[in-house]
């Protein structure tokens, strides 16, 4: 009977110790399962890491290989031109000029006019900015509304990769605005709100920087700047010398030589006589009291 006692307790006790070692290796087997589980999503989330930056690559490359095969009518060139010219009237020169600038759509950015003196004819000036699409034709519009042209020259400033590498840029900081905006909403931590507040408004900043350089590279590009100098200045018509005018001709300037001889002698009569009226007057009255005084003295005689 002892021995069946002894056997029943080898028996419970192997049992007992084949229980632990079967919990044991459970345990051991879910944390492994959890490890893996863990490193599973790590690398999942590497993964994506890399392909994001792989898919970011690829745009910036294809965004620099577009640059290059712009076409010539998407480019971004600044045109600027300068035109000196002679004009017969001035104020109907800088009239139809501004007309002309508000028919193409453009408009006038600084206008002045200085009168004639003795040392120099009347002379003036005016910026204008055209749409690309009519500079040309205001350019000949001008020079053919001009007696003279002094001087004509024009510039050109290409943009194009500036405002594609602005692009981009606005592009990248657009997307990382987005993700701060998304971790603002994630965030409970106040120092975290704070932190990515800074950086977004930082970033903000940036995007309106890039915002207005781009807008100012679109208005040049669009409008062209001419800058226009005027001076007016007589005109003689060709075959109008006096030795190629026929009798009747010389005739009627000779007539007017006349006339004009005769009018400057009355005028400067006039002038003469009533511009020295006063003395005549007083000359007058001596001579009126001398002639009175002699008569009375003869008299007396």
């Amino acid at each position: 009977m002892k021995k069946y006692w002894i056997l029943w307790i080898f028996c419970i006790f192997v049992l007992l110790t084949a229980c632990s070692s079967n919990e044991d290796n459970m345990e051991s087997s879910d944390s492994a399962a959890i490890e893996d589980s863990v490193s599973v999503e790590e690398n999942s989330l590497a993964g994506d890491g890399a392909s994001e930056a792989h898919d970011a690559s690829v745009t910036e490359n294809q965004e620099k290989s577009n640059s290059k095969e712009v076409s010539a009518s998407d480019r971004k060139v600044i045109y600027t031109a300068n035109i000196d010219a002679e004009v017969k009237n001035l104020e109907s020169a800088l009239q139809s000029i501004q007309t002309k600038a508000a028919e193409y759509d453009g408009y006038i950015v600084e206008s002045s006019i200085s009168g004639e003196t003795e040392d120099r004819t009347a002379n003036g000036h005016i910026t204008a900015r055209i749409p690309q699409s009519h500079f040309q034709e205001f350019m000949l519009f001008v020079e053919d509304g001009s007696t003279n042209v002094l001087e004509s020259s024009t510039t050109g400033q290409d943009v194009t990769e500036e405002y594609i590498d602005l692009e981009s840029r606005l592009k990248s900081k657009v997307i990382v605005e987005e993700r701060l905006l998304s971790f603002m909403e994630q965030a409970e931590e106040t120092e975290d709100l704070l932190n990515i507040s800074n950086d977004l408004a930082q970033l903000q900043e940036e995007i309106e920087e890039i915002t207005g350089r781009m807008n100012y590279l679109e208005n040049k590009a669009d409008l062209a700047t001419v800058t226009i100098y005027l001076q007016e200045n007589d005109v003689t018509l060709a075959g109008m010398s006096e030795s190629d005018l026929n009798t009747w001709e010389k005739t009627k300037q000779q007539f007017l030589k006349s006339v004009n001889f005769l009018i400057n002698v009355l005028s400067g009569l006039f002038v003469f006589l009533v511009g020295n009226l006063p003395i005549f007057i007083l000359l007058g009255t001596i001579g009126i009291i001398i002639y009175f005084i002699l008569r009375k003295s003869r008299k007396k005689e």
